[in-house]
């Protein structure tokens, strides 16, 4: 071969695929440590020893505590995707509000409280809680008010988006703000003292 032909190209390497499994475990590790001590009290170093991994494993993922919270945020989002229509608007509704309410509540509640503290002036850290569990309900409260309407249970509702308001601010207010946090086996039982007062704000 002249200097004057080109070289053969060489193959490109190739890293050692990434454990999806470790990722799961520093991510659970974050929440565990975020629930116990806080967004303050929450460092890599207790993360990573948590999970079982050196540091560097951890910053090979996420190369700050901020994006290692954003990341265990949005994996912790809740299962509220779309679930089958009950029939009725009350229906869909009860189901709606029972699985927000037991989605603030025991382990889940105290998360929250720790994220939403820091959300106050964590500008980056509040857009993915709302995009973790505040997007989803609204999605959902618009499902069921568009099935409630085309069932003609309803007259079409013009601001859907506002009615999952209603939803957020009652549970928040009355599930994560109180002094005596509501534990899971009573959530149920807010979610169903609230039903009728969300039933009329939709015209049901």
């Amino acid at each position: 071969m002249s200097v004057t032909d080109p070289a053969p190209a060489r193959p490109g390497r190739r890293g050692r695929p990434r454990d999806a499994g470790r990722d799961r475990a520093l991510l659970k590790a974050t929440l565990a440590v975020l629930a116990e001590n806080g967004y303050g009290g929450l460092t890599t170093a207790a993360v990573a020893a948590r999970a079982g991994v050196s540091t560097a494993t951890l910053y090979r993922r996420w190369s700050s505590k901020e994006e290692l919270v954003l990341a265990a945020a949005a994996a912790f989002t809740e299962d509220l995707e779309q679930r089958p229509d009950t029939g009725t608007l009350e229906g869909d509704l009860r189901l709606l509000l029972r699985d927000k309410a037991t989605g603030l509540t025991g382990e889940n509640g105290r998360l929250l409280r720790a994220l939403i503290g820091e959300a106050a002036h964590n500008v980056p850290l509040a857009e993915a809680l709302t995009g973790a569990f505040m997007r989803p309900v609204r999605d959902r409260v618009e499902e069921v008010v568009r099935r409630a309407v085309d069932r003609g249970e309803i007259a079409p509702v013009r601001d859907a988006d506002l009615v999952a308001d209603f939803v957020i601010g009652p549970m928040v207010s009355r599930l994560l703000l109180t002094a005596r946090p509501t534990e899971p086996d009573d959530a149920e039982g807010v979610a169903d003292r609230l039903l009728p007062f969300l039933l009329r704000a939709v015209g049901g």
